[in-house]
């Protein structure tokens, strides 16, 4: 896979979290998880076969142009800055950052840290205000990531809204600060490619361009039983029937905005609080009754919000 300016790249992959049970998938180098332990943690990540592809790649990329320059031959300059394009719930902010640090022991940057803000952190009320707003936060995040969560909307407000303001300074700052920043625009495809669109000059400045789809039902089933393992819950085999059932309908039925993992996140909590409820008037509980998520903890509908 090759990673060109202006071309997008759909990366398909399962929740960003190790999942009890299941082989880690092996899609990078044995010598690269021995050498940087961020890409060791992202290679026993379920699923993102393209992203570790991608990101050995940028690995690769960068330290073979080290090699390079301490040869004294000509370095390609190293520019990450990238567009993270899906749906709430997909991925985008975990694999960010995680990108971070496995950039600080890349060399790229220093820090790796992740800085996420969204319009209101960026954009002021009043001329001049925004690009001191801006600048104080590229400032909190240099040396790392700085991820700006549904950046169209800092191009919604029309010629005089002060959201282009904000963009303006964020492309003087990649540009100035190269070597200790990376910019991630991140939000939904269709929002993101009309931004895109609407300011010609930012699409050169986003080399990468990562697109993540929504997560299919099974990926989901998978996604909440590990939710409920980390929280000391075990389910019985027709809670774990009837959540994928729930799991299903909720494939089938959501909309675009459904939130991916974060209903998976909504229904665990849910399922918890039920099972809490069922068992409060008891008058004595044992462990595996505390452990224990049943199908009547679920709820009857996919909808529970």
């Amino acid at each position: 896979m090759k990673v060109v300016t202006g071309v997008e790249i759909s990366l398909k992959f399962s929740h960003g979290q190790p999942i009890s049970g299941m082989k880690p998938d092996t899609s990078l180098p044995s010598s690269a998880n021995a050498r940087w332990p961020s890409l060791q943690e992202l290679d026993k990540l379920v699923g993102l076969r393209e992203i570790k592809k991608v990101v050995w790649e940028f690995a690769a990329f960068a330290l073979i142009q080290k090699k390079r320059a301490e040869q004294n031959l000509k370095a390609q300059p190293v520019v990450m800055h990238m567009i993270m394009k899906g749906n709430p719930g997909t991925g985008k902010t975990t694999v960010a950052r995680i990108l971070g640090q496995v950039f600080r022991e890349l060399g790229i940057l220093p820090r790796g840290h992740l800085v996420e803000v969204e319009r209101a952190d960026l954009v002021g009320e009043y001329i001049g205000h925004t690009a001191q707003k801006t600048r104080a936060q590229l400032s909190e995040a240099e040396g790392g990531i700085l991820f700006v969560d549904e950046a169209y909307t800092l191009a919604q407000g029309g010629a005089k809204d002060f959201g282009r303001e904000s963009i303006a300074t964020l492309v003087k700052a990649m540009e100035d600060n190269r070597e200790r920043l990376v910019v991630v625009l991140a939000g939904y495809r269709e929002e993101m490619d009309f931004f895109l669109q609407s300011n010609p000059g930012l699409r050169s400045r986003f080399p990468i361009q990562i697109e993540f789809p929504d997560y299919t039902s099974d990926e989901l089933f998978d996604i909440a039983v590990h939710m409920f393992s980390e929280r000391e819950y075990t389910l019985s085999s027709r809670a774990r029937w009837k959540l994928r059932h729930l799991l299903s309908q909720f494939y089938r039925e959501r909309g675009s905005h459904s939130g991916n993992a974060r209903y998976a996140r909504n229904l665990v909590e849910k399922a918890i609080r039920l099972q809490a409820m069922r068992l409060v008037n008891r008058q004595s509980l044992n462990k595996q009754e505390l452990l224990t998520i049943d199908d009547k903890d679920l709820p009857d509908v996919c909808n529970i919000y």
